[in-house]
């Protein structure tokens, strides 16, 4: 068994695991594929790569980490995505979720707040060929107003609250997939649905381990609007 082989068993495994609290039996066959079509390896450092098939988080640098793979497959799935839609992700990191996303939607919009890992992953991205994947540097509790409204949302570090931003910039009936938590305590996994009249929908998936959102401010950016466990 090679080793990109055995990083797909060992996230089957985890949902096995965990399908008491993630509510599924497998995942989407087409986040599985997106998943074996990326090259994990091409998106750590050199001194790391001996960890890309291991199922759980490696350094990228300036304190900053890919998600286990079983995470990346799990909040790909979580997001529910069709082959048309338009995707922002917030906290580009490596490029690896956005990696796996371009082989999902039509379009991926990347905001990195850190500059040095914003420039690194986009220039990645376009040497892997990952055309419909565009990068910037930005601080994400605000999301991309000019390419709003999305088909859905992901954010890849845990925020303290739910920033309105977000919110306000999905189509009705699209999803947020965000980690909730203090920096470095406790931390869960939502899955937010935007109703009509800017209501939403969130649903508690599993306790995780982000590093945290960093910019905006908790006043400016927490919901405020109605929820429904």
């Amino acid at each position: 068994m090679n080793d990109l082989q055995r990083m797909l068993n060992d996230i089957e495994r985890e949902v096995k695991l965990t399908r008491h609290l993630i509510s599924k039996e497998t995942l989407d066959d087409r986040v599985m594929a997106a998943i074996k079509q990326v090259p994990r390896p091409e998106f750590l450092p050199a001194d790391y790569r001996f960890l890309a098939y291991e199922n759980g988080p490696a350094p990228i640098g300036l304190g900053q980490t890919i998600s286990q793979p079983y995470i990346v497959a799990l909040m790909s799935d979580l997001l529910n995505t069709k082959a048309s839609d338009t995707i922002l992700e917030i906290g580009t990191g490596s490029g690896y979720q956005a990696a796996v996303l371009s082989n999902l939607v039509k379009q991926v919009y990347s905001l990195e707040i850190i500059a040095e890992l914003s420039t690194k992953a986009a220039r990645r991205l376009e040497k892997l060929g990952y055309n419909n994947v565009l990068v910037r540097t930005g601080d994400g509790h605000f999301g991309w107003p000019e390419q709003a409204p999305f088909d859905g949302i992901i954010v890849t570090a845990a925020a303290a609250d739910i920033p309105q931003a977000l919110i306000d910039q999905l189509h009705t009936g699209a999803r947020l997939v965000i980690p909730v938590g203090l920096p470095y305590d406790y931390q869960e996994l939502l899955v937010i649905k935007k109703m009509a009249a800017g209501k939403i929908e969130s649903r508690k998936v599993l306790g995780v381990s982000f590093v945290p959102l960093t910019g905006g401010s908790a006043r400016e950016t927490k919901h405020s609007g109605d929820c429904q466990e």
